[in-house]
């Protein structure tokens, strides 16, 4: 008699589990690719990326941020780590000295790294973009008609509008080379990778549109030529403002904003039951990009110079134009038309996503440029702050630290206001790439909520104290 098995029921593993995510979470970070480094630039190697692992403990990524929240500490964690998941789907590899990371080459793709982040990836978006979604809400009955008249009053618009804000701040900034380096920073997260998300489109089978987004994608590769690729130019563009043109260098230097955008478009793309929200967030981003990009070399000639390297921009001006209107008369339309009117409603909210997110992404990046123009004007407000705080006016938490000569604090942000007072010793306070205030002892500095900031130690030991203050305005007046 043939023996038939006795069928038996496992158990479910339950991936809606927070502790198994919490697991998998702290399992990801346990790799020495992604810990604290003694270094601000990361040299030619895109696997190691400082993602402070030591913490992942202790944040909770179970509940989904706020709007509010959005530029919080576990906002930046998060957008860190999912951004360095999505990447694992592309090939990176350094321009030189392989051999000698071929060990990281082989952990950054390895079935046991790749294997966590597939259970800690979708909490990761879920954490990050519910708030989006919550934010965006598209209602109403939408026709072919009303959509072509929302997205052709949306580029009139631009005409319209003045200035655009990102330049203005650094055309404002007391230090405006700075400024201009530190929006190259943020836009060389994606633009040295540039298509890449859009790539994750343009497999599959789903008709002639699947042909036409693949034509914007052999443009941004230069049909072929490495010379002409965009990346390339961005990469000669970053070479000429003495920024180094390795992705990912000033990995410690990416605002959260900076960091959700680039997850955003790798989210719709990699989730295709969002693809039609992906067209309506890639005919913004063209068509915005058209204005933005010519703006953006004019700001780089008054800064840098008529020597300034403005050919990236000016290729973008110019082929956006192309790109806008062959996504929406030759993607967007036909989609329509062939998937039906149900489809608009995901089409606008990709479109309102990405708006949002490029309004939260420049907002942003002018405040960090203030930030850190303000350097002196922080450190000024020192005094009266710990005076109160010495007087027993205000009584915050506090935690002391002792650290030696080149202990490099990775860059991070706080979710109130706080202080920093300087016990013993000298620090480096950093507000960004090259950009750092002097602290000796008895002084100190006001940090701002959301404030990307680090610091390294200039003497053979650092004493000092972080006071939370909640809102240092209300200790001021």
């Amino acid at each position: 008699m043939k023996h038939v098995p006795e069928k038996t029921n496992p158990p479910a593993v339950d991936l809606g589990d927070p502790e198994l995510f919490k697991r998998c979470l702290v399992q990801y970070g346990e790799s020495e690719l992604f810990v604290d480094t003694e270094e601000w630039i990361v040299h030619d190697n895109p696997y190691r990326r400082t993602l402070r692992p030591h913490v992942f403990k202790y944040l909770d990524f179970s509940r989904p941020l706020r709007w509010d929240q959005i530029l919080n500490y576990t906002s930046l964690s998060a957008n860190r780590t999912l951004l360095t998941i999505y990447e694992q789907d592309f090939l990176l590899l350094p321009e030189q000295g392989f051999e000698a990371k071929r060990a990281d080459f082989a952990e950054f793709y390895s079935g046991r790294s790749m294997a966590l982040a597939a259970v800690v990836r979708p909490w990761l978006e879920r954490y990050l973009f519910d708030a989006l979604e919550r934010e965006v809400s598209v209602t109403g009955r939408w026709t072919a008609a009303s959509l072509e008249a929302y997205l052709q009053d949306y580029a009139d618009s631009l005409h319209r509008e003045g200035e655009n804000k990102s330049m203005a701040a650094i055309l404002g900034s007391s230090n405006r080379e700075h400024a201009a380096r530190t929006l190259l920073i943020q836009l060389a997260g994606d633009f040295l990778l540039e298509a890449s998300a859009m790539g994750r489109n343009v497999l599959g089978n789903f008709g002639p549109i699947q042909s036409e987004l693949f034509k914007i994608v052999i443009d941004e590769y230069g049909y072929g030529v490495h010379e002409t690729k965009h990346s390339t130019l961005f990469e000669r563009l970053l070479r000429a403002h003495d920024l180094d043109p390795k992705p990912h260098a000033y990995w410690q230097f990416y605002l959260t904003s900076s960091l959700l955008l680039n997850n955003y478009y790798n989210w719709i793309s990699r989730d295709h039951s969002k693809f039609f929200r992906y067209l309506g967030a890639i005919f913004q981003a063209e068509t915005a990009f058209i204005h933005s990009c010519a703006q953006m070399a004019e700001m780089l000639i008054a800064v840098f110079g008529r020597g300034a390297e403005v050919q990236y921009f000016l290729e973008h001006a110019h082929i956006d134009r192309h790109h806008s209107k062959m996504v929406f008369e030759r993607i967007v339309k036909p989609a329509v038309a062939t998937h039906g009117e149900s489809i608009i409603p995901e089409i606008v909210r990709g479109f309102e996503e990405a708006k949002l997110l490029g309004e939260l992404a420049e907002r942003d990046f002018c405040e960090q440029v203030s930030w850190a123009d303000g350097g002196r004007t922080f450190k000024d407000l020192h005094p009266g702050v710990y005076a109160k705080v010495q007087a027993g006016v205000i009584q915050p938490d506090r935690q002391t630290f002792v650290e030696p000569r080149g202990e490099l604090s990775v860059t991070h942000v706080h979710d109130g206001d706080e202080l920093c007072h300087i016990e013993s010793g000298v620090m480096h306070f950093v507000t960004g790439h090259g950009r750092h205030t002097v602290l000796h002892a008895g002084e100190g500095t006001v940090i701002q909520r959301n404030r990307l900031h680090g610091a390294i130690i200039d003497s053979d030991k650092c004493v000092y104290t972080i006071y939370s203050v909640g809102d240092y305005r209300a200790c001021v007046s």
